[in-house]
């Protein structure tokens, strides 16, 4: 079952009013910041102490993308422990986009974050057997320089491993946070809006084949 829905209201607008409702994972390591990443995004609040999350934790922030839609993002900021890692994969069904997100200052979690990436692309897929939306952040970029080495490789790794493309973030500082969600929310309708017009598109084939096998009746 996927976590979207779309609602279509009367109004003043000839196209009326849409409204979506995306389920989106946050994914990674233990203490890449995932929980500060939400934390920033959703209530534009840093804290320096945060309880570890233990297997699931949730998160709602509503954005009106323009006049006549708005999207609710149900954030799902999933516990990084490797002990509980293969019972969070039950969090992944429905999905509708990820944060997949490494720690700057420890490097081992960059292959964390692939490890969870590769997870979820056997877990999760669109109905056209697509890999669903992810974004790789790499957060705590407050804290480390920033070289173009860095750049470069995260460019390749994005094209490798089937990314949509990649941010330095910091929760802490407020570096990237809304962007990084404008860019995968964006992402996200235009897969919707694909997957609606293949649809379409697939039902009219279906039409015509019948009608030819009618009129051959």
């Amino acid at each position: 079952m996927r976590y979207v829905i779309t609602r279509k209201m009367s109004g003043d607008s000839e196209l009326g009013f849409t409204e979506h409702l995306f389920k989106i994972l946050v994914i990674g390591d233990y203490k890449v910041g995932k929980t500060s990443f939400v934390k920033r995004y959703v209530r534009n609040q840093f804290y320096e102490e945060l309880k570890t999350t233990i297997g699931v934790d949730f998160s709602m922030k509503v954005i009106d993308w323009n006049s006549h839609t708005r999207v609710r993002l149900q954030l799902w900021d999933i516990a990084g422990q490797e002990h509980v890692r293969g019972l969070n994969r039950v969090y992944f069904k429905g999905s509708s986009g990820a944060f997949v997100v490494y720690d700057m200052t420890n490097g081992s979690t960059l292959d964390g974050a692939l490890n969870w990436k590769h997870e979820l692309d056997c877990q999760v897929l669109q109905k056209n057997g697509r890999p669903i939306p992810a974004v790789l952040l790499a957060n705590k970029c407050d804290e480390t320089k920033v070289c173009q080495r860095n750049a470069s490789l995260l460019e390749k790794i994005c094209q490798e491993k089937g990314f949509i493309g990649w941010f330095q973030t910091s929760a802490k500082e407020n570096i990237n946070v809304d962007e990084a969600a404008k860019y995968l929310v964006k992402h996200i309708l235009q897969t919707n809006e694909e997957s609606v017009k293949e649809e379409e598109q697939h039902m009219q084939i279906n039409l015509k084949q019948q009608t030819k096998i009618n009129s051959a009746c």
